[in-house]
C-alpha cells in the first residue's frame, strides 16, 4: 500500500483506553507457542515498529507501559505481518531488521507473515520498481535473482506465510514482470518465487496479493494466476479507495474462493477512530465523506468496522483471516513533524499511545 495524503488540521483527542492483560513482559520473552488448532488468521502489520522503538516510542495498555507485541498477543492476535524490502537506503524493512522482528514475534508467541515487495521501497499497484541491484539484469538473470533471493528469505526467516509480491495488480519488477505488457514473464517470475518457497519450506503458505475487491477485476487477475502454485488469495480493502459496500467484500471473497479453490484473506484493512490529527503530516483519511455509513470515526466505530470485516471473512467457507494495516503507525516523530505518520488516526492506539478497544477484534471468538 502506498500512502497518499489529504490535508487536515492539527487537533487533540481525548485518549480512549482499552484494557488488555496486566502482563508487562517484554516482547522478547518467550511465551506459549501459537495454538496449532487456531487456524483463522488474526493479524496486524507491525512493519514500522523497529523504527519507532529505535526512537524511544512507548506503547500502553490501560495506561500501563506494555510492548506492542505483548498487547497484540494478549488481545488474541495470532500473526504479525511484516514487509520486506530488498536493499532499502536506510536499512528499514531490510532483511536484517525483518529477521530480528520476526524472531521477536515468534518469542511473543506469534506467527510470521512476510510481504515481500521485490523492491527497495514501496511496491503497490502504481509502482513496482526493480531493486537497484537488479536493474540491469536480463530476464533470465532476473528470474535467477528472484529464485536466489526468495530462497535466502526462506533460509533466514522461514515465515509461516509469504506474499510473493505486494499488491501486484499489474505484476511486479516492472517493466520485465509487468502483467499487462509482459504477461508470460510476470507469470514466470511468480512461478520461480513459488518454486523457491516450496523447495525450502513446503509447509509455508504462499499468498498472491491484489489491491481491491472489485469482482470483475479480481476475477480477471486471479484467472491470470491459475498456473502458479499458491495457497491463499490476499485482498486489500480500504473504503477510501475500494468502495464502501461491505456486501461487495463478502461477495468477492465467496466468488474467488469458489472459482479458484483457494482460501481468501483480507490482507490489509484499516479504519479511523477520529478525523483529527496528532502531527503535521497529512493524513490519508480525514473527512466524513470517506467513511462507511454506519461506522463513525470513533473508537467504537473503528472497533465495529474491523469486527465486521472479521465476521465477513470468518463466516465465508473460503475465509482464512484478516490483517490490520498501520496499527502501530502512531505520530512517533512528535506533534510538529511533517514526515511522521499519515495514519495515526487509523492506528490501534489513541493519540497518547494507549491501546484502543479495536484490539477486541483480534479475539478468537
Amino acid at each position: 500500500m502506498k500512502k497518499y495524503i489529504k490535508i487536515l488540521g492539527l487537533l487533540a483527542i481525548t485518549a480512549i483506553q482499552f484494557s488488555c492483560s496486566g502482563n508487562d513482559a517484554s516482547d522478547t520473552e518467550a511465551v506459549n507457542p501459537p495454538d496449532a488448532t487456531d487456524t483463522f488468521i488474526r493479524a496486524s502489520d507491525v512493519s514500522f515498529l523497529p523504527q519507532m522503538e529505535s526512537l524511544g516510542t512507548k506503547f500502553y495498555s490501560n495506561g500501563k507501559a506494555e510492548a506492542m507485541l505483548t498487547t497484540l498477543k494478549n488481545a488474541g492476535c495470532n500473526t504479525v505481518r511484516i514487509r520486506l524490502w530488498k536493499n532499502p537506503v536506510n536499512g528499514r524493512s531490510g532483511l536484517s531488521e525483518v529477521k530480528q522482528l520476526a524472531q521477536k514475534a515468534r518469542q511473543a508467541g506469534l506467527r510470521v507473515w512476510l510481504t515481500v515487495h521485490y523492491s527497495d521501497n514501496w511496491a503497490d499497484p502504481g509502482e513496482q520498481t526493480v531493486p537497484e541491484e537488479w536493474k540491469n539484469l536480463n530476464f533470465a538473470d532476473l528470474k535467477t535473482a528472484v529464485t536466489n533471493y526468495t530462497s535466502t528469505i526462506m533460509t533466514e526467516i522461514n515465515p509461516d506465510i509469504i506474499q510473493i509480491g505486494n499488491e501486484i495488480n499489474s505484476g511486479l519488477l516492472w517493466p520485465q514482470g509487468n502483467l499487462i505488457s509482459n504477461e508470460q514473464q510476470c507469470i514466470a517470475l511468480l512461478t520461480a518465487a513459488s518454486a523457491a518457497v516450496r523447495s525450502k519450506a513446503p509447509n509455508t503458505k504462499i499468498m498472491i496479493h491484489y489491491a481491491g475487491v472489485d469482482g470483475g477485476a479480481t476475477d480477471w487477475f486471479f484467472t491470470k494466476m491459475k498456473s502458479i502454485d499458491y495457497d491463499y488469495i490476499g485482498l486489500s480493502y480500504y473504503p477510501v479507495w475500494h468502495g464502501k459496500d461491505l456486501n461487495v467484500v463478502k461477495n468477492t471473497i465467496d466468488a474467488l474462493g469458489q472459482k479458484f479453490g483457494k482460501k481468501v484473506l483480507i490482507a490489509e484493512t484499516a479504519y479511523p477512530f477520529t478525523l483529527l490529527h496528532n502531527d503535521q503530516t497529512n493524513n490519508i483519511v480525514g473527512t466524513s465523506d470517506q467513511l462507511v455509513p454506519g461506522y463513525p470515526a470513533t473508537p467504537a466505530g473503528q472497533r465495529t468496522f474491523v469486527m465486521e470485516i472479521k465476521n465477513i471473512v470468518k463466516t465465508s467457507q473460503f475465509g482464512q483471516g484478516f490483517a490490520y494495516w498501520g496499527g502501530e503507525w502512531v505520530a512517533f516523530k512528535g506533534p510538529q513533524s511533517t514526515s511522521g505518520s499519515t495514519f495515526e488516526n487509523q492506528a490501534l492506539y489513541s493519540f497518547d499511545n494507549n491501546a484502543l478497544s479495536v484490539m477486541q477484534a483480534f479475539s478468537k471468538e
